[in-house]
């Protein structure tokens, strides 16, 4: 099945440097060749009509494609990842995210960590995510991110590495789950000889988590923000809400009277005790926001900060969420913790400081740029895959608002063959694990892997021609028959 199959150089996780199958793939590569390719095509066809069953699409809101709903394209060949690295990664997460918890509240507290000039005033203070309206502010349990998804990659050498952290609203999660059900279901034999750590439990401790954020009750009412049927995520929105067994919101569906919040229901107004918000700061509250938003509820904040409603991921947690602020992560850690990072960051260049950005400008066709508050792929040069135009484009571009950019290496991400036009091809691919914190830390085991599932890119985005894998823990010193997963 692999005869024609060619690592490209870097690290690639079926194969080594020699074209050799690592030994911890030896398993799943004897049933995929017995599963025989022409097989594994009809089969991945059949996966693409039961994900469009299932309703697992997202939406375009670019404008050659506005209001467009796609299936997430899906590969069919597993990653997977040993146990012992899984377990470092685990640690690595939970650390990071502790650093930037105690950064936030440091920021919109004492401000140690600025008046220290660790991290410098002018780049939190000019960041778009930077909410000057959460001063003073103590979230329940001392926590600003409750549901975390941060985005790994492997290099060359096969180091991992964090390339970015979303700390607002991270979404994918709701296609890591579906991608088991479906492989499950259309790929059971590769299954065999491999206890792969089982993820369907993520829902539940999920609402364990919200449900965490109100100590007040004992019997705190859950409820899920949307900004409706339009929005990118709607899928995931409605999927989850159903998964956890809570009501799925719109900001008409809520009130705020004497700080608190209520749902309006067929039989009166109900209290609500917790929002999972998939909606963006500027859009919750129009008394305090922005003031045309049509998609919060007005008077959410005045609650939030009476302590009579918690909101996960709480406002203000942007700043992190800014490319810029991720740079100094590692210092955060330092600073906060006195240890050293477990995973490092992929190194990065400020553009708004003089000599990066000379460095930058002298190298656009080598370096990988980025606009600080942009995602889904967007606002991103690839200097060794753009025209001469678009290399001159980006540096009037940062010359103009060089805090606006950063710079990284174009890493040789590691590649995981995929299906790409019928055949098996090595294909870019990064992580998005998923931590959800509230009295205590848990981490999906695995995580949604995007692959650039055209030829020789290096984007994994949905929007930019993505599409996504399964992720499979595996013990290596198990040669167990598969438990239910």
């Amino acid at each position: 099945m692999f005869t024609e199959y060619r690592p490209t150089r870097g690290y690639d996780e079926y194969f080594s440097a020699f074209d050799q199958p690592r030994s911890s793939l030896q398993p799943l590569l004897s049933s995929l060749g017995q599963l025989g390719l022409a097989e594994l095509n009809r089969n991945h066809a059949a996966a693409g009509m039961l994900l469009k069953r299932l309703g697992a699409t997202f939406r375009l809101n670019d404008s050659g494609n506005k209001g467009v709903e796609r299936i997430l394209p899906f590969d069919p060949l597993p990653r997977l990842i040993g146990l012992a690295d899984w377990q470092r990664l685990e640690q690595g997460l939970v650390q990071r995210l502790e650093a930037i918890d105690q950064f936030l509240g440091d920021v919109y507290g004492p401000q140690k960590i600025l008046n220290d000039g660790v991290v410098p005033r002018a780049d939190v203070e000019s960041s778009q995510g930077w909410r000057p309206e959460m001063r003073d502010f103590q979230p329940p349990l001392g926590k600003w991110c409750h549901v975390s998804g941060l985005d790994l990659v492997r290099d060359g050498e096969g180091t991992w590495r964090v390339l970015e952290d979303n700390l607002r609203c991270p979404s994918g999660v709701a296609y890591f789950l579906e991608n088991r059900r479906v492989m499950k279901r259309m790929f059971p034999s590769l299954f065999s000889g491999r206890t792969v750590q089982p993820i369907d439990d993520y829902p539940s401790h999920l609402l364990q988590t919200l449900r965490e954020l109100a100590p007040w009750t004992d019997n705190p009412k859950v409820v899920l923000l949307t900004p409706g049927v339009f929005n990118s995520a709607y899928f995931e929105h409605s999927y989850l809400a159903q998964q956890m067994g809570i009501q799925l919101v719109e900001g008409r569906d809520l009130l705020c009277q004497e700080d608190r919040v209520w749902m309006r229901s067929t039989s009166g107004l109900e209290p609500v005790d917790v929002i999972y918000r998939r909606i963006d700061d500027d859009f919750l509250d129009p008394a305090v926001f922005r003031s045309d938003s049509m998609l919060g509820v007005r008077g959410l904040m005045g609650a939030y900060r009476a302590g009579r409603v918690a909101i996960a991921n709480a406002p203000g947690t942007g700043v992190a969420d800014d490319k810029q602020i991720y740079a100094y992560v590692p210092e955060m850690i330092r600073y906060y913790l006195g240890e050293e990072p477990i995973i490092e960051n992929v190194p990065t260049y400020l553009c708004s400081r003089p000599d990066d950005q000379a460095y930058v400008l002298a190298h656009l066709g080598e370096l990988v740029v980025k606009a600080v508050a942009e995602a889904g792929g967007y606002g991103m040069l690839i200097g060794p895959h753009a025209s001469q135009a678009e290399i001159a484009d980006f540096a009037g571009k940062i010359k103009a608002d060089p805090r606006n950019y950063i710079a990284q290496p174009t890493l040789e991400l590691s590649t995981v063959p995929s299906l790409s036009e019928g055949e098996l091809f090595p294909c870019h691919v990064d992580l998005r694990p998923y931590v959800l914190r509230g009295k205590g830390a848990w981490i999906s085991p695995g995580g949604l892997t995007r692959v650039a599932l055209r030829r020789g890119s290096l984007v994994v985005n949905s929007s930019q021609g993505g599409g996504c894998k399964d992720t499979w823990i595996v013990d290596e010193s198990s040669a167990q028959e598969l438990v239910p997963c």
